[in-house]
């Protein structure tokens, strides 16, 4: 039996990671940690709760807080999920990113430090890494490339990876990091791409597509990428970064018209709008070192788990519609 403290777990990977926990290590003992600001939910973590799962509303960078959990919870392994995540809101308040992103995690390092934890687990994002060009499919970010983020989110987030690698350096802290490629699936708030189309979709409304569409993302369903960060977490090499993909490329273009295609919407409801300030070109990764370490693949063809998600969000239309109004 181990006892996990999960922090952001009431947001879309945190809470789908819980839910992976308890389906798969029914033993364990689980503590969430989450602010609950908007992007996350407690509806999405009525089903663990009922089973057993303990909530604490509040924030990593309360230092006191997070000390005191760690003393009386006691637990094995930490994973952080908590993030500001929307690079959109990063680039309107960059501050609010900084302090959850970069501070926050330098909280929790030093109260996992104390408390003697036996593993850190830093959930990041493929974005650190910057863009690649359009023009060499050939080309993926391996873990040992260098970090060149385009925007504050990804910036505070890189921070973030780098206090964890001086941490593990600096004081033989043990410590992992993951960097994910986009992730979908269900109880994802709507100002992320598949949930906020689907919804607008419904309505008939335009669905707002930056530029000509043309960006390219990897596409990972998220309970993959639950099982890869739980493979790391229990398997993994202390002080490594590991990169999780699913080599499912596609232009944000063909995302948004799969959408369309299972709604049976008119594809003539794409508008194309300024682009973004900063927007990364091309994201993609080479995951081969969690294949060769871990003998983790992912599980989900994308159409299915497009299918799939499309199918829950029209089941659960009331609850993404006021996600989105918040």
């Amino acid at each position: 039996m181990a006892r996990l403290l999960v922090t952001g777990g009431a947001g879309f990977i945190g809470s789908h990671f819980i839910r992976w926990q308890q389906k798969n290590h029914p033993e364990d003992e689980l503590l969430c940690l989450d602010k609950l600001t908007y992007a996350g939910s407690l509806e999405a973590l009525e089903e663990p709760r009922a089973k057993g799962l303990t909530f604490v509303r509040g924030d990593i960078c309360d230092r006191t807080l997070v000390l005191g959990l760690l003393e009386e919870f006691r637990p094995q392994y930490v994973v952080n999920f908590a993030a500001e995540s929307h690079v959109d809101r990063s680039i309107a308040e960059p501050g609010v990113f900084v302090r959850t992103n970069v501070e926050g995690v330098q909280v929790l390092l030093d109260g996992c430090r104390a408390a003697g934890v036996e593993r850190f687990h830093q959930v990041s994002t493929d974005e650190v890494y910057g863009q690649l060009p359009l023009d060499r499919y050939d080309l993926r970010f391996a873990e040992e490339d260098p970090i060149r983020p385009s925007s504050p989110y990804s910036a505070a987030k890189a921070a973030g990876d780098l206090l964890v690698l001086a941490a593990s350096r600096t004081y033989g802290q043990p410590v992992t990091i993951s960097r994910g490629s986009n992730t979908y699936g269900s109880w994802q708030h709507p100002e992320k791409l598949i949930p906020r189309m689907i919804l607008l979709a419904l309505e008939d409304r335009p669905l707002p597509v930056y530029g000509q569409g043309i960006n390219v993302r990897d596409w990972l369903y998220v309970e993959d990428h639950c099982a890869a960060i739980d493979a790391i977490l229990r398997r993994g090499r202390s002080g490594q970064v590991y990169n999780v993909g699913a080599s499912c490329e596609k232009t944000n273009l063909e995302v948004v018209g799969a959408i369309l295609k299972a709604l049976n919407k008119a594809d003539s409801l794409i508008t194309f709008v300024a682009d973004r300030p900063g927007h990364d070109l091309r994201y993609a990764l080479d995951w081969s070192k969690m294949g060769k370490e871990l003998g983790w693949a992912p599980a989900m063809d994308f159409n299915r788990g497009l299918e799939e998600t499309v199918r829950w969000y029209l089941s659960h239309r009331s609850w993404a519609t006021w996600q989105a109004e918040r």
